[in-house]
C-alpha cells in the first residue's frame, strides 16, 4: 500500500519523535547544590532525563557537589553551562561576558569528560550581545526562565522558553499534556527549576508525584535538552520537494515523519519517493 495517494503530500506529512512517539518530555535543573544528589536519584528511578546547568565556580564549596562527582552523578543525564560565577550578564563587560562562558565549558568538560553545549541563563537575564557571543563560543541552546505554559517547540533554541516552572505541574496539566489538541501533532513538556527548592519548600513529594505520573510512557521520548535540540534541528533540516513527494533526510538522525497514518522512518542521510515508497522502516 502506498504511503501517501494526493497529488500535494505535503499535506499529510507530520513530524513525529524518535520512535514515531508524539510527544516528549524533558527537565532543566540550575545551580549545581548538593540537593541534585537527591533529586538524580527521583530521576533514574522513574528512568527519566534531565539537564544540570552548572556554575563550575561553586563546585567544591560547601552547600554544592564537587567536580569530583559530577562525571558518576550526572552520568544518565546532560551537563550544561550556568555561567562560572552565576553572574547578571547585563552588567558584564564584553572580557567579563566571555570568560564567564568560556570557562565555564571548559571546567564543566573537564569534569565530566563530555562535550557541553548548552547554558541557562543566570537569573533569566540576557541580551542580543550575550546571545551572539555564546553562539560563537559554541553554545547552541539557552533557556530562559519565561514560562509558556504550552507544549509548542522553541521558535529560537538561543531563547528557549520552558513549558512551566515544576510548582506549575499539576495533574491537570500532565492530563493535558498527555491528551493536546488535535491540531498539534507532537508535544513537548519542558519542566525546569532548582534542585534547593524542593528541600527549602519541603515538597519532594511533589516531585516525585510529577515523575511517577510521567513516566513509562510508550508514547513520550524522554530526552535531555541536548537531545532535543539535536532532533528538533534535524527535523527542520528534512528537504521536501515542491510537490511533496520526495523526502531527503541529510542530517547523521534517522528521522520520523507521519505520513497519512503511517509511522515512517527517514533514515540518517536517505532520500524517498512517496511515489514508490511502500514499507515502513
Amino acid at each position: 500500500m502506498m504511503a501517501a495517494k494526493t497529488e500535494n503530500a505535503m499535506q499529510d506529512i507530520k513530524f513525529l519523535f524518535p520512535e514515531g512517539k508524539d510527544k516528549a518530555l524533558t527537565f532543566s535543573y540550575d545551580d549545581a547544590q548538593i540537593y541534585d544528589r537527591r533529586l538524580v536519584s527521583i530521576f533514574n528511578k522513574y528512568d527519566l532525563k534531565a539537564t544540570f546547568h552548572l556554575n563550575s565556580g561553586t563546585l567544591d564549596q560547601d552547600g554544592f557537589i564537587t567536580c569530583a562527582e559530577v562525571e558518576e552523578l550526572y552520568a544518565n543525564h546532560e551537563v550544561a553551562c550556568h555561567a562560572v560565577t552565576h553572574p547578571y550578564f547585563n552588567q558584564l563587560s564584553q572580557a567579563q561576558t566571555v570568560t564567564e562562558l568560556i570557562e565555564d565549558r571548559r571546567a564543566l568538560e573537564k569534569c565530566c569528560g563530555r562535550l557541553v553545549r548548552g547554558f541557562s541563563y543566570p537569573f533569566g537575564e540576557y541580551n542580543e550581545r550575550l546571545i551572539e557571543t555564546a553562539r560563537n563560543l559554541g553554545i547552541v541552546y539557552s533557556r530562559t526562565v519565561e514560562d509558556t505554559m504550552n507544549f509548542a517547540l522553541p521558535s529560537d533554541f538561543m531563547r528557549w522558553h520552558p513549558t512551566c516552572h515544576h510548582d506549575k505541574v499539576t495533574d491537570a496539566f500532565i492530563d493535558d499534556f498527555f491528551n493536546p489538541p488535535g491540531y498539534r501533532n507532537i508535544s513537548l513538556l519542558y519542566i525546569w527549576g532548582h534542585s534547593f527548592e524542593f528541600e527549602r519548600n519541603d515538597n519532594w513529594d511533589h516531585i516525585d508525584h510529577v515523575c511517577d505520573r510521567l513516566h513509562g510512557r510508550t508514547d513520550v521520548w524522554y530526552a535531555t535538552n541536548i537531545e532535543i535540540y539535536e532532533y528538533v534541528t534535524a527535523m527542520r533540516a528534512l528537504v521536501i520537494s515542491i510537490d511533496g513527494n520526495i523526502l531527503y533526510n541529510p542530517t547523521a538522525k534517522a528521522l520520523w515523519v507521519l505520513i497519512g497514518d503511517q509511522k515512517v522512518c527517514l533514515p540518517a542521510g536517505m532520500c524517498i519517493s512517496l511515489r514508490t515508497y511502500s514499507e515502513i522502516r
